[in-house]
């Protein structure tokens, strides 16, 4: 039965059809052809797989993101991020890593923060000398932050489909957020002096006191969701709501950028992106379920621990076969599919849960920036209106530059769990 879904999978995929559809299609067949199992049991299998009290994080965080954009939250971020490091050579490239980790703190997603940051960022840098090409790239590594800071969905279908904590789990990605954010700045601080780019870009920044003033209620923000988390005050799915509740109050009354108008826009866009994730889940849920019962995770264990015996060598053919999975799969249903399977098998290795949910999420994050399914890859493309095949070149180092933060990230666990130890 495996063999025919995975076999069918593909084949859907192959002939363009989206992923949730893909993986329903062939989880359907399997049931109905090998499982013997009845179609009202899928049904109900859909439906138990996202009636899940953290998975509600989800179209809160979706929300919140969609709110910050439409409030002029993220504008003021990215002048906030400017006055900070946007008076050197580079810095305007600078800010755009920086305003990531800021929004990111709060949204939780990727492509919300490519849509949100670059339709600001991007027009800047094409303005500031950049080339069109760049500034995509860039953007589209940057926003890969906001599946790894904390509150990150991709997280919270982790800790959901392998049982661990979310709020450990928002808490151990602190460290490898942090890193890699600071790798990306030193990169690009490099890279653009080398290449002559940015000498102008200290022209129209703000003095740090007065972009602090314009974003300060964006700026705390991220501080009441993430110390909230941290403190116990609230659960990460506590947080979302006080995320939207927030960035609602600051966007109407604070901002006043938001009109019933907008309001009802921004709805329809979370809406929209929210149904499609959720039916990822429930499609790769169903998937998960099957398979499982089928007796392939005990199977895939068992191969594993025969041929692969040291816990570093595992990590090593772990990291690269996520790697080139989040090439093809959707990182949704690659979590919810795959966590409960190498989850456990970590863990025999002596892998803390926490650690490798960690690992398993910059991996996949690794999938959104590389073709030929790169998720973040056509959001910054449809924003910077530039071809996909004209920002690979500028996009290689970027990769280089956060497969060796991963390697970093895999062999020096301290990095995640020591905040993850001081908090719990």
């Amino acid at each position: 039965m495996s063999t025919f879904m995975l076999a069918g999978m593909v084949f859907f995929i192959a002939l363009g059809a989206p992923i949730a559809i893909a993986i329903l299609a062939a989880s359907i067949g399997g049931a109905a052809f090998f499982a013997n199992l009845p179609l009202v049991l899928v049904a109900q299998k859909l439906m138990t797989t996202i009636d899940s009290f953290p998975l509600m994080a989800i179209p809160f965080f979706i929300l919140a993101g969609n709110l910050m954009e439409a409030g002029g939250i993220s504008r003021r971020l990215v002048e906030f991020a400017k006055a900070l490091v946007g008076g050197v050579q580079g810095g305007l490239a600078a800010s755009c890593v920086l305003t990531c980790m800021i929004f990111a703190s709060v949204s939780g997603s990727s492509v919300a923060t490519t849509f949100a940051i670059g339709a600001i960022i991007i027009p800047a840098m094409i303005k500031h000398g950049y080339p069109k090409s760049f500034g995509a790239s860039l953007q589209a590594t940057s926003a890969e932050l906001g599946v790894i800071i904390p509150p990150s969905i991709p997280l919270i279908l982790y800790g959901v489909s392998a049982e661990v904590s979310i709020g450990e789990l928002f808490v151990g990605g602190i460290g490898p957020g942090l890193l890699i954010g600071a790798a990306l700045i030193a990169f690009v601080l490099v890279y653009c002096r080398i290449h002559g780019w940015g000498k102008d870009d200290h022209v129209g920044r703000l003095p740090i006191l007065a972009a602090t003033k314009e974003a300060a209620w964006a700026l705390v923000m991220p501080v009441i969701i993430i110390g909230g988390i941290y403190q116990g005050v609230f659960t990460p799915t506590e947080a979302s709501v006080v995320a939207v509740v927030y960035a609602l109050v600051v966007g109407t009354v604070v901002y006043r950028a938001i009109s019933w108008r907008d309001l009802i826009g921004v709805l329809r866009r979370s809406v929209i992106a929210s149904t499609i994730i959720m039916f990822v889940i429930a499609a790769a849920g169903l998937f998960s379920f099957l398979i499982t019962r089928a007796g392939v995770p005990a199977a895939i264990s068992a191969w594993i621990t025969t041929v692969v015996s040291d816990p570093a060598m595992f990590l090593l053919a772990v990291n690269v076969f996520l790697f080139l999975v989040g090439m093809f799969i959707e990182t949704s249903a690659a979590i919810i599919v795959l966590a409960p399977i190498l989850a456990p098998i970590a863990i025999s290795y002596g892998v803390d849960p926490v650690h490798f949910g960690l690992i398993m999420v910059v991996n996949l994050a690794l999938g959104m920036i590389t073709p030929p399914f790169g998720v973040n890859l056509f959001a910054a493309c449809q924003v910077a209106q530039v071809p996909l095949e004209r920002i690979i070149k500028h996009l290689v180092p970027f990769v280089l530059v956060i497969v060796a933060c991963l390697m970093i990230i895999t062999y020096v666990p301290d990095l995640t769990l020591f905040f993850r130890n001081l908090a719990y």
